[in-house]
């Protein structure tokens, strides 16, 4: 399963990130990005309402169920080895986090998910790759650009890596051109506006330009 979703990614480039979005509202917002061609979606673990940590799990396993047969579901924003417990246990395919964690990351790969760990140095970078990440983060992405990835992708070219922060329909193509293996992307897709308002079409069309840019 675990080189099934890693190829998933090498081959969709995009990770759609939710925040907030729960049950069967998140389920609509799955299909809708699935209708635009964006298989790969990430729910976040909100660490300012603990309250919430529950909601996403519980998010994640609907959507393991109702929708797993053709998309890949994971958590994001995963810092300790107590909110990965509670991914795997909901069904998650693959872990994100905003650090570099040596014990998430390799607890991750113990159990059979796909890990993704963040970093933004190439000390960090080359760490998680040791720790055994199978994709790297470069987070945040959005005040460094692609000129930062080309810089880092010149030592470091046999680390597969995510762009995350700032990617959006009209720069993904670069962000790929620079030598990113697929990108992580959250509010520039996922629109909580039209989330409420139902308009998930929306949605899809912007998915579809995303998917089009990025084999571009």
């Amino acid at each position: 399963m675990r080189e099934q979703i890693i190829q998933k990614v090498l081959d969709k480039k995009i990770v759609a990130i939710v925040r907030g979005v729960y049950g069967e509202d998140c389920v609509k917002l799955a299909q809708a990005l699935y209708d635009g061609g964006i298989e790969l979606l990430e729910v976040t673990f909100d660490q300012s309402k603990p309250e919430a940590l529950g909601r996403t799990s519980d998010t994640i396993h609907e959507l393991v169920v109702r929708l797993g047969d053709k998309m890949a579901f994971g958590a994001g924003t995963v810092t300790s080895l107590e909110m990965l417990e509670l991914a795997k246990n909901a069904g998650a395919q693959f872990i994100v986090s905003p650090d570099t964690n040596e014990e998430v990351i390799k607890a991750t790969v113990a159990g059979g998910m796909v890990s993704m760990p963040g970093a933004l140095t190439p000390t960090e970078i080359l760490n998680a790759h040791r720790y055994g990440a199978d994709f790297v983060k470069v987070f945040p992405t959005s005040s460094l650009g692609t000129a930062y990835i080309k810089a880092v992708r010149g030592p470091i070219n046999h680390v597969r890596l995510l762009a995350v922060g700032g990617v959006n329909e009209k720069n993904i193509g670069e962000f790929i051109k620079a030598g990113v293996d697929g990108a992580g992307v959250g509010g520039n897709l996922v629109n909580k506006e039209w989330i409420a308002r139902g308009e998930f079409d929306k949605i899809t069309a912007l998915a579809k330009e995303f998917v089009e840019n990025a084999r571009k």
